[in-house]
C-alpha cells in the first residue's frame, strides 16, 4: 500500500472517530432530558390522578346518597316524639273570639267580668258572621261565659249593664244580685261537697290497694239540676 492510500486511509479513521464522537455528544444531553422528562411527566401525572382521583372514605364513613340517609335517619331518631295536643273545648275557641271582637263586654282574664246587657245574645246574632259563630256556637259562649262564679260576683245591685261596645244599657237589680249569690254559694258548697268525698274515699282506697280488694264505690247524692245563669243576657 503506498503512502497516498495509508493516508486516505488514515484521514477516513479521524473521520469516522471525529463522526462517532459527535454522535455520542448528541446522545447523551438527549437521552438524559428524555430522562428527566420522563421524569417529571410521571410525577406531573401522578399528582394529576391523586387530585381528580375521588377520595376514598375512611373506615365507618359514609358518602354520597348513603350518608345523607343516614344523617336523616340519626336526626329523625333524635328528634323527640310529638307531644299530642291536648283537645281543647270548642267553647273556649268561640269565647276568645268574642274576646277579641268585644273585649269591653267580654274582658280577659285577671279583669273582672261586667255585667252584660239584657239581650246581648240577641245583639251578638247580628255579628254572627263576623265572629265565624252560628246561634248555637254563640248561645253555649253565653251560657257558659255567664255560669261561674267570676261572672256571677260582679252581678250586685246597682251595677251597670254594658252592651258590647261597652256602653251602659240598664242596671242588675236586687233580685237578680240575690239570684246571683244563690248561684255562687251553690258552686262554693257542692265544691266542699266533692272535696270532702274524696277525702273520705282516699283512705279506704288506700286500704283497698294494700288488701287487693276490689275497690269500694263512693255514692254521691247528685244535686238537683238548676240554671246557673241569673237570667238570659
Amino acid at each position: 500500500m503506498g503512502f497516498e492510500q495509508l493516508a486516505a486511509l488514515r484521514d477516513q479513521l479521524a473521520k469516522k472517530a471525529a463522526a462517532e464522537s459527535r454522535k455520542g455528544e448528541r446522545k447523551g444531553p438527549r437521552q438524559g432530558a428524555a430522562g428527566d422528562a420522563s421524569k417529571g411527566t410521571s410525577k406531573d401525572a401522578s399528582k394529576g390522578a391523586s387530585k381528580g382521583a375521588p377520595k376514598r372514605p375512611r373506615d365507618g364513613e359514609r358518602t354520597g346518597a348513603g350518608a345523607d340517609t343516614t344523617a336523616g335517619a340519626k336526626a329523625r331518631r333524635a328528634a323527640p316524639a310529638a307531644a299530642p295536643g291536648k283537645q281543647v273545648d270548642p267553647v273556649v275557641h268561640s269565647i276568645a273570639r268574642l274576646q277579641k271582637h268585644f273585649p269591653k263586654a267580654f274582658p280577659k282574664n285577671p279583669a273582672p267580668k261586667v255585667p252584660l246587657k239584657i239581650g246581648t245574645f240577641e245583639d251578638l246574632t247580628q255579628h254572627a258572621g263576623k265572629l265565624g259563630l252560628d246561634e248555637a256556637e254563640l248561645r253555649e259562649a253565653i251560657r257558659t261565659w255567664c255560669s261561674g262564679a267570676r261572672y256571677w260576683s260582679c252581678m250586685v245591685e246597682g251595677a251597670k249593664r254594658l252592651d258590647l261596645d261597652g256602653n251602659e244599657a240598664g242596671v242588675v237589680t236586687l233580685a237578680v244580685a240575690k239570684r246571683a249569690q244563690q248561684l255562687k254559694a251553690r258552686r262554693a258548697g257542692a265544691a266542699r261537697q266533692k272535696a270532702k268525698a274524696a277525702a273520705a274515699a282516699a283512705p279506704a282506697a288506700a286500704a283497698a290497694a294494700e288488701s287487693a280488694e276490689a275497690p269500694v264505690e263512693v255514692q254521691v247524692a247528685a244535686t238537683p239540676a238548676t240554671s246557673d245563669t241569673p237570667e238570659a243576657p
